[in-house]
């Protein structure tokens, strides 16, 4: 059973206390969720009430996360989906859930179970159902799953591994802004999970996709993303559409996986914010 921490705990009698619509942000690997202050930031000033809890055992900073790496290994995607959903039932009000990456898997996956009244999945990891593997994708995914010993590891990403999976449609002054403010290791586990995801029956990396309490969705895709291409992405939506719910997707051109952290994260924010608005 996944803990809450006092800290997510304030954040969830906040929430409660103010009365507001409730957001939940979902941030993915090798990020915290302090990637996700601007956003919570921008929502707030537009009448929500925000939390961004973090995933099990995470550090409160870059600086700590980087110093002991090894609290980040063996996390699961049950585990994490189990954390946030603990949070959320403790929400006086149904919330909308936003999440990017891994965190856009377990954003789904909190929707298939019915506790998001509308749910935004930015650049999300592939689940059981989703088939297409893309070269830029597998090389992405390579600083992890090119090595089985890294299932039980925490794995940081270089300088290099990051340009090429997260900051490629940026400048390279940017790109290194960003390695040394938000990359911090992250587990190996969720990686191999997806990887494997359609040759394991019993894999944690599943959607319920056809759960009628689902609410809306919106996928959310960078167009140069090279962790999760636009083919995994509306794989996913081709697989979410079947729901009896609204689905949408919507491509942003020229954005990397960074879309969320980088200097353009506020039009991918105004999406989502409308999106939720609207639903």
């Amino acid at each position: 059973m996944a803990t809450v921490t006092p800290n997510e705990q304030l954040q969830i009698e906040r929430a409660n206390d103010t009365g507001l619509r409730p957001i939940v942000f979902v941030h993915g690997l090798w990020l915290l969720s302090s990637s996700w202050n601007r956003w919570r930031e921008l929502f707030e000033a537009n009448g929500y009430t925000t939390l961004a809890p973090g995933w099990p055992d995470d550090p409160e900073t870059v600086e700590e996360a980087n110093r002991d790496p090894k609290v980040f290994a063996k996390k699961r995607v049950k585990q994490v989906t189990d954390h946030y959903a603990d949070a959320i039932r403790q929400l006086k009000a149904k919330p909308a859930v936003i999440g990017h990456s891994f965190g856009g898997l377990i954003a789904q996956r909190l929707a298939g179970m019915g506790v998001s009244g509308a749910t935004v999945a930015i650049d999300p990891a592939p689940f059981r159902g989703v088939l297409p593997l893309p070269i830029s994708a597998l090389k992405s995914a390579s600083p992890v799953i090119g090595n089985p010993a890294n299932y039980s590891r925490a794995v940081p990403l270089t300088f290099e591994q990051f340009r090429f999976g997260w900051a490629n449609a940026l400048p390279e002054s940017e790109a290194h802004e960003l390695y040394s403010t938000f990359s911090v290791p992250t587990s190996g586990v969720p990686l191999f999970q997806a990887a494997f995801a359609n040759l394991n029956p019993w894999t944690e990396a599943k959607v319920d996709t056809l759960n009628p309490e689902r609410g809306p969705l919106l996928i959310i895709s960078g167009e140069k993303d090279n962790t999760v291409p636009w083919a995994i992405a509306n794989a996913s939506y081709k697989r979410q559409k079947r729901n009896p719910a609204v689905t949408e997707i919507k491509e942003m051109p020229n954005r990397g996986h960074s879309l969320v952290i980088d200097s353009g994260w506020r039009e991918v924010a105004d999406t989502a914010l409308a999106f939720v608005k609207q639903h």
